[in-house]
């Protein structure tokens, strides 16, 4: 009997401007053995986006991103992948108005907080 090949981990699209919190983000869910893409802004974000090759499960973004805010990137992201969920981190998450099918996790946040919320997202 053979077993069955590995299953894929979710991949899932980080964006963020700040290098050390990306690098955090990136290495919890990593830990969490998803695979991860990182981005510094929405260019790089929209870039990974539009490539039709890559799965990509969620994205999680900043809300507070020079050249185009988090909410506008997500508009965007949705308008190439319809069905993208998309979590945006935010020090002001209870301020955050997020549309439909959107979620939000307030920085700072914890390794349990995000593993929980992603875990939601996805299933």
């Amino acid at each position: 009997m053979s077993t069955p090949p590995p299953a894929i981990p979710p991949t899932i699209l980080v964006v963020e401007d700040d290098d050390i919190v990306r690098m955090l983000i990136v290495d919890v869910l990593e830990e969490l053995e998803y695979q991860v893409l990182e981005a510094d802004g929405c260019e790089q974000a929209l870039a990974f986006l539009r490539d039709e090759e890559q799965a990509i499960a969620l994205m999680m973004t900043d809300v507070g991103l020079p050249v185009m805010d988090g909410r506008e990137l997500a508009k965007q992201a949705r308008s190439v992948r319809p069905d993208l969920p998309v979590l945006f981190a935010s020090g002001y998450a209870e301020s955050i108005d997020v549309p439909e099918g959107m979620s939000v996790i307030g920085k700072p946040f914890s390794i349990d907080q995000l593993r929980d919320k992603v875990k939601r997202i996805l299933s």
